[in-house]
């Protein structure tokens, strides 16, 4: 069953502010409840507002920001290294497009008869995007890595462009 592009765009709405729902600070503070329950109080805030640090555990790092969107592994001379990668997603506006004729049936008082006109139907399109927006990388279970994206602002983009 196809579903309108707005609808499309109103259910994955709903799904990810769902998803979203489901893992809040205070449920996965609970859910690590022993490891949360050691830490000092400057860095149970400090998790609390979604800061981390150079150092910190596995657990810390999920208690702070949830589950990451992916997970990848390396191994080298170093040792092995774990990657969580964290993403935003979005849908990018794209214009409007042509889908179709829409009728319309009007009646015309006058002839007393019904008039049938075809008009051009057109739809917002959107497309999905994804961004890494952050990067976590550890070695022995602590943060040896945090790579953050830097938002662009789109006016600075453009002057240094022209």
């Amino acid at each position: 069953m196809r579903f309108p592009p707005l609808v499309r765009l109103g259910l994955v709405s709903l799904v990810i502010i769902g998803l979203s729902a489901c893992s809040t600070f205070q449920r996965r503070a609970e859910e690590k409840s022993t490891v949360f329950r050691a830490l000092d109080a400057a860095t149970q805030a400090r998790l609390e507002a979604r800061q981390i640090e150079v150092g910190d555990t596995q657990d810390m790092v999920y208690i702070a920001l949830g589950a990451p969107d992916e997970k990848r592994e390396q191994l080298d001379a170093g040792g092995k290294t774990t990657t969580w990668i964290y993403s935003a997603y979005w849908q990018e506006y794209q214009g409007t497009r042509m889908v179709g004729y829409r009728r319309q049936v009007i009646y015309d008082p006058a002839s007393k008869s019904y008039r049938v006109y075809h008009e051009p139907d057109f739809q917002p399109i959107y497309a999905p995007r994804m961004e890494d927006r952050v990067r976590i990388t550890f070695q022995d279970g602590r943060v040896t890595v945090i790579e953050q994206a830097q938002p662009q602002n789109p006016a600075s983009g453009a002057a240094a462009k022209g």
